[in-house]
């Protein structure tokens, strides 16, 4: 049933491999629960009660409230289609949710720590472009997929502005800041791309830079620059938003910065907001200092 099921989802339903691996797993693992059962489960015998009990032991077993709800995703598909097949009446899964994880504010970084990150040597190759990477990176709050994929055509220098395309095919525009245009400016000019097409930060020749390489080489700098905090490329999105949060107060900017078609998205940034809002006013306050 499980194959039939996958081939169903990648041949009419037409997923992604990624995400027929994941409901494979999905599936063996609530089928591995239930062969643990005595009597053992055979899937017409599932019920509601029986999923419930399974999401109640994987997180007691630590399993993430996101990976549960990823598995009952997986699940509810499976049974959507054991319906289609008359194998279920009815769903189990249908109305089961996964308990809620509490929410990970993300990490940033600092105004120092970034003047410390972005200070490059003068002469390297590589520098001039791993500058001009990070620069555009913390200046437009891009994520690493939306950084990978420009194009030098992508890029309006007397604008100041840089269209990327982001989750959901959606478009979107944003400003490119004058420190990063002045990098973006020194690595066009050493580079001389050959058209408006080229991918505008290359690897080899006029290769894309890849997601890993782009991982590595922050990784490398952080450690050069002295920055020694666990530095990865989505920190400076992160970083960009919990800025210009902090100067400007205005959400719904850093939302059409980001590219949240939610707001409520965003909204975790002002958790970060109001974390700095709390040291200013402890260290500031002359009734909030500590004795």
């Amino acid at each position: 049933m499980q194959r039939a099921f996958l081939r169903h989802a990648e041949v009419e339903r037409g997923l992604s491999p990624g995400t027929i691996a994941a409901y494979a797993e999905d599936l063996q693992r609530f089928a591995d629960w239930s062969r643990s059962l005595s009597p053992v489960l055979d899937w017409p015998q599932v019920r509601a009660e029986h999923v419930r009990a399974f999401v109640a032991q994987a997180h007691r077993n630590g399993l993430s409230g996101k990976s549960l709800a990823r598995k009952l995703s997986a699940l509810r598909s499976f049974f959507d289609y054991l319906i289609r097949e008359r194998v279920l009446g009815a769903n189990p899964a249908r109305g089961i949710r996964a308990p809620k994880s509490p929410r990970k504010l993300p990490s940033v970084l600092d105004a120092d720590q970034l003047d410390a990150l972005l200070d490059f040597p003068e002469g390297d190759p590589l520098a001039v472009r791993d500058r001009a990477m990070f620069e555009l990176f913390y200046s437009s709050a891009l994520r690493l997929s939306e950084l990978v994929n420009l194009r030098w055509h992508d890029y309006d220098a007397a604008e100041g502005l840089v269209r990327v395309l982001g989750k959901g095919q959606r478009t979107r525009v944003v400003p490119v800041g004058s420190m990063a245009a002045k990098a973006l400016a020194a690595w066009q000019a050493g580079q001389a791309p050959s058209s408006p097409a080229q991918p505008m930060f290359t690897a080899r020749g006029e290769q894309a830079i890849s997601v890993r390489n782009v991982q590595a080489r922050l990784k490398t700098w952080a450690q050069r620059q002295g920055v020694w905090q666990r530095v990865h490329p989505h920190m400076l999105r992160h970083s960009c938003a919990s800025h210009v949060l902090e100067s400007s107060g205005n959400l719904r900017a850093v939302q059409e910065l980001l590219g949240h078609a939610d707001i409520a998205t965003t909204q975790i940034y002002t958790h970060l907001d109001f974390q700095h809002l709390a040291k200013v006013y402890d260290a500031a306050h002359p009734r909030a200092r500590k004795p």
